[in-house]
């Protein structure tokens, strides 16, 4: 307590009083609490050394445009199951400034394995082929997404929705089922090409029409990802880009949308696709979007950066992680929003927003993933929700670097094995002020000096053991 009073005095008299630090630990002693703040030239009492440094003036980087999670099926359920004050209390502690300050949602289009049986699309049409969309109907479910997403969109105006689906309607497909009839014949019948754009003009225009403007979309959950349990269709890579140019892309615009669409929506480890997708379809695609499971070390998410050297003007988001209470460990979230913002993401999204306690609900089937929890996971009665280590160490970042802040390059982290070192990530915000999320593995304190390009002293603090610590620095 007395190194705290002497830092404290020392900020005041430097005028630097403006800088702070909160935490949260893996012992959920922390949770987003205030812990010792930063002071320029402070000496360490004798704990692990550790330097950081920080380019603000000549390594600035990309902007970030938003952090968030999935709105599935499961989501809405959890969440309409509390009553009406415990989900305004929720929503307001998600949303806005005083809580998470969420501003980039996904959401699934339909039926994904984070639905409850039985899987359905937004024109399923008894099986038969419904080219003109007479059937299309976003149904019960569907109507209830919109009404949630429409709720976010209003506590939150600088909010993003990227629309995700799992699979058309069965009839589109060569094998005419959503789920079922094998994975032989899980993909397009180009015949219904026309249909499949006019699917996603339908599904769009619903969606304005109930207060929920979607702002962006993917074609395809997980390109590549062909299972018979749960939704799902292969498209590869040059079918991708060619759908993208000849039929959805003039389709949205021909509606007279401006609903952006992002490329792939799947693992790091085939670059290739977005890749194609971008060289076939750039007019029409403005950004990639990458999942986390090809591995969540700093490694596996250099892709980003090679896809950003290739394509610059191109944004870059993470749409996809999981968390599981149990399964996943406390450093998980705030890994899959560091590494990739790391490198020239502007965006990151968990999966998922909320599930009931213990996952789901979700489809039948050992594909579907039932073990997935949200970063908010509610009591089967809907009596009472828990916020879950995941929605503090992604809040981490949520908190305290807004949109519009501009990523910064840096040095000094550094990871000796999956449970030691130190990461950090830090941007220069639009109002000046700095901030710098600082991942610690180790399970003591650590004395982080972080030496910038605007001060000739490093500034200097104690970071709690095996937590996520966020430094706010004032404006230089």
């Amino acid at each position: 307590m007395l190194l705290v009073s002497v830092l404290t005095t020392i900020a005041a008299v430097s005028g630097v009083n403006a800088a702070s630090s909160f935490s949260s630990s893996q012992d959920g002693r922390y949770q987003f609490t205030s812990v010792q703040a930063p002071v320029l030239g402070a000496g360490n009492p004798g704990i692990r050394d550790w330097q950081l440094f920080i380019k603000e003036k000549s390594g600035r980087k990309q902007t970030v445009k938003g952090f968030g999670a999935a709105v599935t099926d499961a989501t809405v359920a959890a969440f309409n199951k509390l009553n009406a004050n415990s989900r305004t209390q929720l929503f307001n502690d998600l949303m806005t400034s005083s809580g998470l300050n969420f501003n980039l949602l996904r959401h699934t289009v339909a039926s994904s394995d984070l639905s409850a049986d039985p899987a359905y699309t937004y024109d399923d049409a008894g099986g038969k082929v419904d080219t003109g969309m007479v059937n299309f109907n976003p149904g019960d479910r569907g109507k209830a997404m919109i009404s949630m997403l429409a709720n976010f969109r209003k506590l939150q105006p600088n909010l993003t929705i990227l629309g995700s689906p799992w699979s058309p309607p069965g009839w589109m497909k060569v094998k005419n089922s959503l789920i079922g009839g094998g994975t032989a014949n899980n993909k397009l019948n180009h015949a219904y090409e026309n249909a499949y754009a006019q699917y996603f003009v339908k599904y769009i225009q619903a969606y304005e029409a109930g207060g929920a403007h979607i702002d962006a979309i993917t074609l395809q959950n997980e390109p590549l990802n062909n299972k018979d349990d749960m939704p799902t269709m292969l498209i590869q890579q040059d079918e991708s880009g060619a759908l993208i140019r000849d039929k959805v892309g003039p389709a949205l615009r021909a509606a007279g949308l401006n609903t952006q669409i992002w490329a792939w929506d799947h693992n790091q480890d085939v670059y290739s696709y977005p890749q194609t997708v971008m060289n076939m379809a750039s007019q029409y695609v403005q950004a990639a979007a990458w999942h986390c499971y090809a591995g969540n070390s700093p490694d596996n998410w250099t892709p980003l950066t090679q896809f950003h050297n290739e394509f610059p003007n191109k944004e870059q988001y993470m749409t996809e992680c999981w968390t599981a209470v149990g399964t996943t460990d406390w450093i998980h979230s705030s890994s899959f929003a560091l590494f990739p913002l790391q490198n020239w993401a502007n965006g990151i999204i968990a999966w998922t927003l909320g599930s009931f306690t213990g996952g789901g609900p979700a489809l039948s089937g050992g594909g579907n993933c039932h073990q997935c929890t949200g970063l908010v996971t509610v009591s089967a009665d809907g009596s009472s929700y828990k916020k879950e280590i995941d929605y503090y160490m992604l809040g981490q970042f949520s908190r305290y670097i807004p949109k519009g802040a501009v990523v910064v390059d840096g040095s000094g982290s550094w990871l000796f094995d999956p449970n030691t070192g130190v990461e950090s990530v830090a941007t220069i915000n639009p109002d000046g002020t700095r901030t710098v999320v600082i991942q610690n593995r180790y399970g003591d304190d650590v004395w982080v000096r972080l030496a910038t390009e605007s001060e000739s002293q490093t500034w200097n603090a104690r970071v709690p053991g095996h937590s996520v610590t966020t430094w706010l620095l004032p404006k230089a």
